[in-house]
C-alpha cells in the first residue's frame, strides 16, 4: 500500500506543490490582516490546493500517456512504463476531485468557494489539452497557479481586491517564463509530433527571450504587490534578492546548452516561491 501511495506521489510530483502554495498561503496571510483567523480555513486552503494540483496533474499524465510513451525524456513515466494503471490514474482523478469540491465545505459560511469549484476544476483539468491547438500553452499553466492566491482571498474575505490580483500577476508571469524554460527541452519533440509551445513555434533562442521578458514583467508586478499591499523592508528585499534569482536563472540557461534547466526549473524556483512566503510572513507579524 505504502509503495502504491508513493508511486501516486511521484506521479503528481508532489514536491512541486511548493509553486503555488505558498502564494496561496502568502495571499491568506495578507487577508488576515483584516479578516479574522479560523483554522478551518487554513486546512481549507491547503486540502483545496493538495487536491486540485493533485487531479491537474494526474490528469495531464493520463491525457498525454501516448506522447510521453514517445518522447525519450518521459517514456520512464508511471502510465507509459506500465507502473501505474489508466484505471488506477482515472480512479485518483476522480477522488482527487471530489475532494477538492469538498473541501471548500470548510469555508462556510461564505458558498463562493463552492459556487466556483467546478469552474475551476474544469480550467485546471483543460490545461492538458492546450498544448494540441495553441503555443501559448504554458501562460494557461501559468494562469491555472495564479487561479492560487485570488482563490484564497475570496475564499477568506468573499470578494476580490488589488493584492491577490497583483500575487496572481507575478504567479502568470513568473510560472510563464519558467515553463517556456523548461519546454525548450522538448523543442524538435514538439515540432515533429505538431504540438505547439513557444520555443517549438519560435525556436529555443527566442523562447527563451520570451521567458526572460516574462520574468522582467514578474519583477514589475512584484514591486506592485510590495507598493499596493503596504509591505515592509523584509518583502523589499525578498523582491531585490527573486531579482536576483531570476537572473541567474537565465545565465545559466543558453540555447546551446540546457543542461542546467533542472537546476533553474526546480531548485531555484522553489527558492523564490517559498522564500517569497517566508519573508512576506515575516514581514507581516513585524509589522
Amino acid at each position: 500500500m505504502w509503495n502504491r501511495i508513493s508511486q501516486f506521489f511521484s506521479l503528481i510530483r508532489f514536491s512541486h506543490t511548493v509553486f503555488a502554495l505558498p502564494f496561496a498561503l502568502l495571499a491568506a496571510v495578507l487577508a488576515w490582516r483584516t479578516v479574522p483567523f479560523r483554522w478551518q480555513d487554513l486546512l481549507g486552503i491547503l486540502l483545496c490546493m493538495v487536491f486540485a494540483r493533485s487531479a491537474a496533474m494526474a490528469f495531464n499524465r493520463l491525457v498525454d500517456r501516448k506522447i510521453d510513451a514517445d518522447n525519450a525524456r518521459t517514456a520512464g513515466r508511471h502510465l507509459p512504463a506500465g507502473t501505474l494503471s489508466v484505471r488506477a490514474v482515472t480512479l485518483f482523478v476522480i477522488f482527487t476531485s471530489a475532494g477538492f469540491i469538498v473541501s471548500t465545505l470548510l469555508f462556510l459560511p461564505n458558498r463562493w468557494p463552492l459556487f466556483l469549484s467546478v469552474p475551476v476544476l474544469l480550467f485546471l483539468l483543460g490545461y492538458s489539452y492546450a498544448k494540441r491547438f495553441t503555443m501559448w500553452c504554458h501562460y494557461w499553466l501559468a494562469a491555472a497557479l495564479m487561479l492560487s492566491p485570488i482563490a484564497a482571498w475570496i475564499a477568506l474575505t468573499g470578494e476580490v481586491a488589488w493584492t491577490p490580483v497583483l500575487l496572481a500577476a507575478v504567479i502568470f508571469f513568473w510560472v510563464g517564463g519558467f515553463d517556456i524554460i523548461y519546454a525548450c527541452q522538448d523543442e524538435s519533440f514538439d515540432r515533429d509530433r505538431g504540438l505547439f509551445s513557444v520555443p517549438a513555434k519560435l525556436g529555443t533562442k527566442s523562447a527563451l527571450r520570451v521567458a526572460f521578458i516574462s520574468h522582467l514583467l514578474t519583477i514589475a508586478c512584484l514591486f506592485g504587490l510590495w507598493w499596493v499591499a503596504e509591505l515592509g523592508w523584509v518583502f523589499f528585499a525578498g523582491v531585490v534578492g527573486v531579482s536576483i534569482l531570476l537572473a541567474y536563472e537565465h545565465a545559466i540557461v543558453r540555447p546551446n546548452d540546457l543542461s542546467r534547466v533542472g537546476l533553474a526549473f526546480f531548485q531555484i524556483n522553489a527558492i523564490i516561491s517559498i522564500g517569497l512566503f517566508v519573508l512576506g510572513l515575516i514581514d507581516v507579524l513585524i509589522a
